[in-house]
């Protein structure tokens, strides 16, 4: 399973080269350091996917001596392991720059990628290759367009709910954080299990 992990980073030398400027762009335009991290973490497990879905990937590998519980777990182990990478080279690149951001901001974009990918990934195993990619693309747009207008709507209609976690310590509020999002992310790691065990390839 490791050597499949590897396998997207050998895969994405090229893409690599362009990692670094990528995060450079958000650094100097200002962007909000919780966006800079999400889409750092981003970066390579969905280039990994786009690449797998236009050169049907899955084919070869399923030829290839792994079981597809291997394949599946490679996938989101290794976005868990991309994720720390981005984190460290992205905190790396901010100090740097003398650009300044707190360790909410590392948990808030660290959060946002494992949710964004537990909705994500098995779209690209539910659905026929050719366009997901440009759908994830769409999604991540509104996600990021669109979010912080719905949260803000949301909370004011439920306020009391944003009072009570307002009023949260740092550690509760990061525990209840992590209680609903690592549920999510090991569902979605079931549902894309589930799928890709039935398919045909």
């Amino acid at each position: 399973m490791f050597n499949l992990i590897k396998r997207d980073l050998i895969l994405q030398k090229r893409q690599l080269i362009v990692y670094l400027p990528f995060i450079l762009f958000f650094i100097f335009m200002d962007a909000h350091p919780v966006l800079i991290f999400l889409v750092a973490s981003l970066f390579i497990p969905f280039n990994t996917h786009a690449y797998d879905e236009k050169a049907e990937t899955n084919i070869l590998l399923n030829s290839l001596p792994y079981t597809r519980t291997e394949i599946i777990a490679s996938r989101y182990i290794g976005a868990i392991v991309y994720m720390g990478l981005a984190i460290v080279i992205t905190s790396l690149a901010l100090f740097v720059f003398n650009k300044p951001f707190t360790m909410a901001d590392m948990a808030m974009g660290s959060g946002l990628f494992l949710l964004f990918v537990s909705f994500t990934f098995p779209l690209f195993y539910i659905f026929k290759p050719g366009f997901i990619s440009i759908v994830v693309l769409i999604s991540f747009f509104l996600f990021v367009g669109i979010g912080p207008s719905i949260v803000l709507s949301l909370a004011e209609k439920f306020s009391a709910i944003t009072d009570f976690i307002v009023h949260l310590s740092v550690p509760a509020l990061y525990s209840g954080a992590a209680l609903i999002i690592l549920p999510v992310y090991v569902l979605s790691w079931t549902i894309t299990y589930v799928v890709y065990q039935r398919k045909v390839f």
